[in-house]
């Protein structure tokens, strides 16, 4: 019995080649393989021996050669073929164990060249893999260390591997050689500018009970890579699973938690915030978020942006939440949240990053890619196109209101105040009607006056405007662009409201 060697990834290879040695096999193995094996005393046969030809190439070319392919892929119930295989003094490879070419790590070091990432590309490698996969019913293929002990003992048991096993092998192996070539063309179309096909590659992160709702079935993916402002990547302190609607309320949250800079609170619930507010501490900022809305939150989820302290969980403690989400949380604060066994408490990363952030949304059939609206405007009093001009307080509340309504469901409108929210209107099919939810909200919480009202699109007509003012807001900020603005503006001057056009818009649909 045959096994051939050849492995970038050496973790567990000793222990496993050792295995096979004392089981009786011979260990074909190739240059830095091969060398590791001999200094760990293993007796080994260099692949130029078995094909009798060097090394080419600067060792592009070892393994490409009909005395190692057809060792493996020659079927041993085709009597045809081991006659041939004899004829041509080749001998059968029972086992390949074979791991390629580290070229995701070599492409995500910085200044890498194009040239140094086409020789981390595997050939003779990949070749093998799959020609043991292929062959799995004669041929055990072994890409993944961690599946070094199970083959081992069905060697010992039963002096080969099960069906089943091989089966199973073989579809790890086309994963890998898949993966390795997808990473490989991802790379390559990049460098020369084409953009026709796209290649996603996501881990199994966790199987979820159901989907949005209990009759669709759901599964969790992660990235390969690591990210930060990412649930994927979290770690879940204590609580209950993760369930696919907390999940998405959860990414919610991140995504305007990522927008502010200054001690901040948001509480979610149906991934629209429901309160938030910012404050000189975090303390500040989570009290006056609660105070926005205290019914809405009630089975909700709350995220800040600074460490969780004891003073905030206290406060959360008679609250049922779903999930608190915080970048780190102190020792005391875990204590008393541990009280509440199912709540889940989630530690993310919320390292700052100026690189794009790719979404992808699936559409019946497709599949919609955009860069995630990270996109923060500043407004300023230049933005100002009324007679009142804006107060240094008022435009800090338009930029708070500005941030918070980016995050509302389309046609959105948030009225804030004094750095808290007080009045969200989301998802309504005219814009008007979202102000009217936001201001009756703002009016019977007892806010009556000093408003400012922010809308992810343009006002289409002066009737929100007019709204607004027998609400108490005095600053509207919005992106214009309505071949309507003039009316809007001029009901804004006719009202005294001070109106700030960003120029932008922030549609969430």
């Amino acid at each position: 019995m045959r096994a051939l060697v050849s492995v970038s990834d050496k973790t567990g290879l000793v222990p496993f080649v050792k295995g096979l040695v004392e089981l009786g096999w011979e260990i074909i193995a190739t240059g830095g393989t091969q060398k590791l094996l001999e200094k760990e005393g293993v007796k080994t046969i260099g692949i130029s021996e078995v094909t009798g030809f060097p090394e080419i190439c600067d060792g592009r070319v070892k393994t490409l050669h009909p005395k190692v392919h057809g060792g493996i892929l020659g079927r041993r119930d085709v009597p045809e073929h081991m006659q041939t295989l004899k004829e041509n003094g080749i001998q059968t490879i029972e086992l390949v164990c074979v791991n390629l070419y580290p070229f995701r790590q070599t492409i995500a070091k910085e200044g890498v060249t194009l040239e140094e990432a086409i020789e981390n590309i595997d050939i003779g490698g990949p070749s093998m893999v799959r020609s043991a996969a292929k062959n799995w019913k004669d041929v055990t293929i072994v890409c993944d260390p961690s599946d070094y002990d199970t083959v081992l003992s069905e060697l010992k048991a039963d002096g080969n591997t099960s069906d089943a096993t091989r089966l199973r092998l073989s579809a790890k192996a086309y994963t890998h050689t898949a993966q390795y070539d997808a990473c490989i063309a991802t790379y390559m179309r990049k460098a020369a500018g084409l953009n026709e096909k796209l290649f996603l590659e996501y881990d199994l992160k966790q199987g979820l009970r159901y989907g949005e709702n209990p009759h669709q079935q759901a599964k969790f993916y992660a990235e390969t890579a690591p990210s930060a402002f990412s649930l994927a990547f979290a770690t879940q302190i204590q609580g209950k699973e993760l369930s696919y609607n907390n999940i998405q309320d959860a990414n919610a949250a991140l995504n305007v938690l990522r927008d502010f800079e200054e001690p901040f609170c948001v509480a979610l619930k149906h991934m629209n915030p429901c309160g938030a507010a910012v404050g000189k501490t975090i303390e500040q900022a989570w009290q006056a978020a609660y105070e926005a809305d205290k019914v809405s939150i009630y089975g909700g989820i709350v995220g800040v942006n600074r460490e969780l302290t004891a003073e905030v969980a206290l406060g959360m403690k008679p609250i049922f939440l779903e999930i608190v989400i915080a970048p780190s949380f102190t020792p005391e604060a875990l204590e008393i949240l541990s009280a509440k066994k199912n709540l889940r408490v989630m530690q993310v990363d919320m390292t700052r990053s100026d690189a794009p952030v790719q979404q992808y949304i699936s559409v019946n059939g497709g599949l919609l890619s955009q860069h995630l609206d990270t996109q923060v405007e500043e407004v300023v009093a230049d933005m100002c196109v009324t007679k009142v001009r804006p107060t240094q307080e008022q435009l800090a509340g338009a930029n708070f209101g500005w941030k918070i309504v980016k995050h509302v469901k389309s046609n959105a409108i948030a009225v804030v105040r004094d750095g808290h929210t007080i009045g969200i209107g989301a998802g309504q099919t005219n814009r008007v009607g979202s102000a009217l939810i936001a201001l009756e909200e703002a009016r019977k919480a007892g806010f009556t006056e000093g408003l400012v009202l922010a809308s992810d699109g343009f006002l289409p007509f002066d009737d929100t405007v007019a709204l607004a003012a027998q609400y108490g807001v005095t600053v509207i900020v919005q992106p214009g662009g309505s071949i309507r603005d003039e009316d809007a503006v001029k009901k804004a001057d006719e009202l005294g409201i001070c109106m700030l056009l960003t120029g932008v818009r922030h549609f969430k649909h």
